[in-house]
């Protein structure tokens, strides 16, 4: 009995020790609880609320029992209604719960919180408690509030932007595109975002749709815009976009990548900007200066040629006609006439205008010589040849190289030059190897061609390639308006490099001028005025009749016997001279037929005819040898 009793009373010590020992723990759990700063709270399986924690119930001001069951959710905002319902399913369905809301608060303001729910279930599976959470999140969203508060209004910014905007990722997929280029494309936004979800538009929507890029501009754009995405580097580029309404317009594009604390691409922003307008005025710009430079250059040719004569005109518009192209020009005209300044005004209106312009005398420059003159000669050609010498063809290379007195050239010289225009390639004397010759020719001379040719002292297969386009210098005789205006610009330049002060001329002079025939041409006018100006002592210009030779100028043939004589004398000059070149040699390869350029045969037949003894020419020697 003792013992039992004694049993007893052990078991209600230890279980008011266990009961103990539970509040305490009740106890400081209830303190954590009570003193976390989320609120905690419990419910019943069926969601009503059975706990709150003292924190939750001093922030709505409310005891326990005004809040139990379900009348916590008389301070909800009636707005968050929607929250309720959602927590309603979710203890249908058994699941977790997660929402936003606000609570009233016990001044009456309502914060935003975030409320959790979690079930906790038995060994059967079944609910027999939900313990929940809410947390504070005002700040946040308010914070929240402002960023969306900013980003439409950078939105807006960015919409109302005159610039075509877009957004990439890192890897090139467009993720935002703004109004103004929607309005430019005429697109919906929900248009390109279906388009840019598509893989095929994944690394580039342009890339899919190329419709929308120039033809002419696609290669260039994607391939730059690949290289700078692979390069990581900001970049811009200029091409033409198709417009809305069907036309492409230029659009200058700017890429520039966001990297964040790490080095690595997060988003790429582009803008667009039209730039039609720009593109538009600098081809008129363009095109303006190509007006300008023609007119510069065409005064700059001719910037020596003093008239307005309608011969010189003629001249002139020929001359502005031939000078882009690369044609052969021979230019005919008496001496003084200005051949070798119209040469320098093609050159200068040409393709090869930065280029030599390399000017020959062929009449200064004994025959012999010619050869080497004009193509060069290696080491040893020749007697004297101590070293190799360029030639002026190669000189002239990429420009242009003017032959003056052409009809004086030796034949065989004459076969030369007809295979540089030809073939556009020579070999220097002494030489084996062609040289290649990229050198426009131009030609001048004061003789008979034609006439040469019947004489047999100019070759007429050269002629014909020579002739390619003719220009006839007319003489200052048949440019007596041009006079007055040369004998000013001539007095202007003398008097100015003399240092003398004309202000005036005489009458007499400049009626002297005009009625004078000038069989010296300009070349005499300016030489009678730079006289004329080194011995002024007035400020009147005047000049000596005397200086002005009043022979007649000589006829011209014109009988037919007369025409056959002067003929048959420059074919024995021809002639003669070849044979002294020859050493009296008629055939083989340095004979006088093969330096003609005519047979054997033919040449035999001429010598007898004009009765040349060619046995006068075996003693004479030539300066040199090729």
């Amino acid at each position: 009995m003792m013992a039992t009793v004694g049993s007893q009373i052990g078991q209600f010590i230890e279980r008011k020790r266990a009961e103990e020992e539970l509040r305490a723990s009740e106890s400081k759990y209830r303190h954590l609880v009570d003193t976390t700063p989320a609120f905690i709270h419990t419910s019943l399986p069926n969601g009503e609320l059975d706990f709150c924690s003292r924190g939750m119930l001093e922030y709505v001001g409310l005891c326990l029992t005004d809040v139990l069951g379900w009348g916590w959710a008389s301070l909800i905002h009636p707005e968050d209604a929607e929250a309720i319902a959602k927590w309603r399913a979710a203890l249908k369905a058994g699941a977790a719960f997660v929402g936003e809301l606000r609570v009233r608060r016990a001044d009456g303001q309502y914060r935003w919180f975030l409320h959790r729910e979690e079930p906790l279930r038995n060994v059967a599976d079944q609910i027999i408690k939900w313990y929940g959470s809410c947390f504070e999140i005002e700040e946040r969203k308010i914070a929240e509030e402002t960023i969306r508060s900013q980003e439409t209004e950078l939105r807006q910014i960015l919409d109302l932007a005159p610039q075509l905007m877009d957004v990439l990722g890192p890897d090139g997929t467009l993720l935002y595109l703004n109004q103004a280029a929607l309005d430019y494309l005429g697109i919906t936004d929900d248009q390109w975002r279906a388009e840019a979800a598509l893989p095929e538009a994944r690394y580039s929507w342009l890339a899919y749709r190329p419709d929308l890029v120039h033809p002419d501009d696609l290669e260039h754009f994607l391939s730059g815009r690949q290289q700078s995405f692979l390069e990581g580097s900001p970049h811009e580029f200029e091409f033409r976009l198709r417009r809305h309404d069907g036309k492409f317009r230029w659009i200058l594009y700017r890429l520039n990548p966001l990297k964040d604390e790490r080095g690595q691409i997060t988003r790429w922003y582009g803008t667009g900007t039209d730039i039609e307008d720009r593109k538009q005025a600098e081809e008129e710009i363009r095109k303006e200066n190509i007006a300008l430079r023609e007119e510069i250059i065409k005064s700059a040719m001719f910037e020596e040629i003093v008239g307005n004569s309608p011969p010189l005109k003629q001249v002139l518009s020929r001359v502005g006609k031939v000078a882009p192209t690369d044609s052969t020009v021979l230019i005919a005209g008496e001496t003084g006439t200005g051949k070798e300044l119209i040469a320098r005004a093609i050159h200068k209106a040409s393709k090869r205008s930065d280029h030599a312009f390399v000017s020959v005398n062929c009449a200064a420059i004994p025959p012999s010589l010619i050869p080497s003159e004009l193509f060069g000669h290696e080491k040893g050609a020749f007697t004297g040849a101590a070293g190799r010498r360029l030639g002026r063809f190669e000189l002239a290379e990429g420009g242009t190289i003017f032959l003056d007195e052409v009809g004086e050239l030796p034949l065989e010289t004459q076969v030369a030059l007809l295979r540089v225009l030809q073939e556009h390639e020579f070999a220097r004397v002494g030489g084996n190897r062609s040289i290649k010759a990229n050198v426009r020719v131009i030609v001048a001379t004061n003789r008979d061609l034609e006439g040469a040719i019947v004489a047999g002292a100019f070759r007429s297969d050269l002629f014909y390639r020579l002739n390619v386009f003719p220009i006839e210098m007319p003489p200052l005789r048949q440019r007596k308006e041009d006079i007055p205006m040369l004998v000013q610009y001539f007095i202007d330049r003398y008097a100015r490099e003399l240092g003398k002060n004309i202000r005036n001329m005489n009458k007499d002079s400049l009626d002297l001028f005009q009625s004078y025939t000038w069989p010296g041409n300009i070349r005499e006018l300016r030489n009678v005025i730079e006289r004329s100006i080194i011995v002024c002592e007035t400020e009147t210009f005047s000049v000596d009749e005397s200086w002005l030779s009043r022979q007649p100028l000589p006829a011209q043939p014109t009988g037919r016997l007369e025409l056959r004589q002067r003929l048959a004398d420059q074919e024995r000059e021809a002639i003669e001279a070849a044979l002294t070149e020859s050493r009296g040699r008629v055939f083989g390869p340095a004979g006088a037929a093969s330096r003609l350029g005519i047979a054997r045969s033919t040449l035999e037949s001429k010598i007898r005819t004009l009765k040349i003894d060619k046995n006068r020419f075996k003693l004479s020697k030539s300066t040199f040898q090729f």
